[in-house]
């Protein structure tokens, strides 16, 4: 046996050849999910491999760090197979059921992800569940009304009152009691939702009308069902009077995805998502704001996506821009672009048409905006870059919206994984503690 070798590690390079960096197994565990839609293609990857990934990180991760990844990816990032991905790889390992237990009940927030828990779990066969997830499922089970699980009491291979059974939770009431002995039965009474009322044959035209009259549509609803709407010839008088109403959180690029099914709703849809922008604190000085328009950025988010990685970058760029005092906007793929930082839709249109979608060369694109006079530099990419990085000479955040094995944003970059607003928050909160700049 020889010992007298090198403790250096192999280099690691990013899938189109530059130096990356080696990081712990917590980082690379949780850049392979918080960006991640469980068991899908990737532009570099197949499904399967970041799953493979996130499975064998598990084990050299501490289990309360586990447990606390999964509740940020479903709280903070909206994702909702990857945390219960989470949960049933800790669940393998003995000694967790009380992080197991108290990290499900948190990230199960609708009835379907139950079920969907138990199909992860059993993906490679039937077997016994395990005590920590029993009592997860129990608590969160207690969660739901009767007209929420009506909603999802679907007739999938995994049904609600399978779960029911197997984890025998003692309801909080007597209502409760009833509703679950209806829900066994499979005689709860169907909610009046927009999904209900289309699968029963309803007249899909005068089924939109009604509930937007009633006001049962929400926001992201309402973007998803846009072509729909179209399609049957909904009167675009009631259409105009929803875009008017309330949106709630839904993200710039649901905006983006809406606009490709209905171009004739441009104006309301531009002036949605602006609302949805507006109030929101301003990010003080002067903010550079880098968009990845490389060919890998053109894949889809997912399979049933019409969305792609770029649509979620260029959204992110409108928050950014939206709320920067001084913004400056660039494009990058073989070459760095300038584009005007315009508001909403403008912008995005801008982003994607600004250069040809080709190779990524953020090296050189960092190099020279490291002469810029900025006060923070935020990119937007998937790390998957041909040449070096430097390092920034201002306040330097990478956000990224893939979840390849090695990347290129960490040293004195702040990094962050993943497309959700929140990561606006967390530079405010960031910039906000002092931490020097790089």
């Amino acid at each position: 046996m020889r010992t007298n070798r090198s403790a250096l590690l192999p280099p690691v390079k990013t899938h189109e050849g530059a130096p990356a960096r080696h990081i712990t197994p917590l980082l690379e565990l949780r850049r392979s999910a918080l960006s991640a839609l469980l068991f899908e293609d990737s532009f570099y990857e197949k499904g399967g491999k970041p799953a493979e990934r996130v499975a064998a990180l598990i084990a050299q991760c501490k289990a309360a760090d586990v447990a606390a990844l999964a509740v940020e990816c479903r709280d903070r990032m909206y994702l909702r197979h990857m945390p219960l991905f989470l949960i049933r790889e800790l669940a393998r390992i003995k000694g967790n059921g009380t992080l197991v237990s108290t990290a499900l009940e948190r990230c199960i927030q609708r009835p379907d992800e139950l079920t969907e828990y138990l199909a992860i779990y059993w993906k490679d066969g039937r077997q016994p569940v395990s005590a920590g997830s029993k009592r997860g499922l129990a608590k969160a089970f207690r969660k739901f009304n009767a007209e929420t699980l009506a909603k999802y009491d679907r007739a999938h291979a995994v049904k609600l009152r399978d779960v029911l059974r197997i984890v025998h939770s003692k309801p909080d009431s007597a209502d409760q009691s009833a509703t679950w002995k209806t829900l066994i039965a499979g005689e709860l009474p169907s909610p009046d939702t927009w999904e209900v009322a289309l699968s029963s044959g309803a007249d899909k035209r005068e089924t939109f009308e009604r509930l937007m009259r009633e006001r049962k549509i929400g926001g992201l609803a309402f973007l998803r069902n846009l072509r729909n709407m179209i399609a049957a010839n909904v009167d675009t008088g009631l259409m105009r009077e929803r875009f008017a109403g309330g949106f709630g959180k839904v993200l710039p690029f649901r905006f983006v995805a809406a606009l490709r099914h209905a171009p004739q709703f441009v104006r309301e849809l531009d002036g949605a998502m602006q609302r949805c922008l507006n109030d929101v604190p301003k990010l003080p000085g002067r903010t550079g704001v880098l968009v990845d328009v490389s060919g890998s950025m053109d894949h889809s988010l997912s399979e049933k996506s019409e969305m792609n990685r770029i649509d979620a970058a260029a959204g992110l760029a409108v928050l950014v821009s939206a709320i920067a005092e001084y913004p400056r906007v660039f494009t990058f793929s073989e070459q760095l672009m300038e584009v005007p930082p315009f508001a909403g839709l403008a912008l995005v249109d801008t982003i994607q048409k600004s250069q040809p979608h080709l190779s990524t060369y953020l090296g050189a694109s960092v190099e020279r905006l490291n002469q810029e006079p900025l006060d923070r530099l935020i990119v937007i990419t998937d790390e998957q870059s041909h040449d070096r990085v430097p390092n920034p000479t201002m306040r330097g955040y990478l956000i990224n919206v893939a979840t390849y094995q090695h990347g290129v944003g960490y040293g004195p970059w702040v990094h962050i994984d993943g497309w959700s607003e929140r990561v606006i928050d967390f530079v405010r909160e960031y910039e906000a503690s002092d931490v020097p700049a790089a």
